[in-house]
């Protein structure tokens, strides 16, 4: 349960502050202005998660690698795969599903 607000001692708002908070505007917005830019954002997006999939597996121990997820993806039985490249299809199965499905569920308000 978060604390409830508004927080005690109140937020400042002095010098420090505004400059992050100016940096992550800034940020936000050179964000904003490279996805333009980007011909098929689904497809960057899809590539990062494949991307993020293969690093906490290897965090995890897994010896896959992105091009074995792949040809994993292109075709589950191909021969020469690592035995855990499941665990990172399931991962991105995962991501997948909580990325789509997550406006399905029924958050408390308040």
């Amino acid at each position: 349960m978060p604390a409830p607000l508004p927080p005690d001692p109140p937020v400042t708002f002095d010098a420090e502050l505004l400059a992050l908070l100016s940096a992550a505007d800034q940020a936000l917005g050179w964000l904003d202005g490279v996805i333009q830019t980007v011909p098929n954002p689904d497809l960057f997006v899809a590539m990062y998660v494949r991307r993020e999939a293969v690093l906490s597996s290897q965090i995890e121990g897994t010896q896959s690698t992105l091009e074995d997820l792949l040809a994993a993806e292109l075709e589950p039985a191909a021969p020469g795969l690592p035995e855990d490249v499941d665990e990172v299809v399931n991962y991105v199965r995962a991501m997948h599903y909580g990325s789509t499905d997550w406006r399905r569920c029924r958050f408390p308000s308040g």
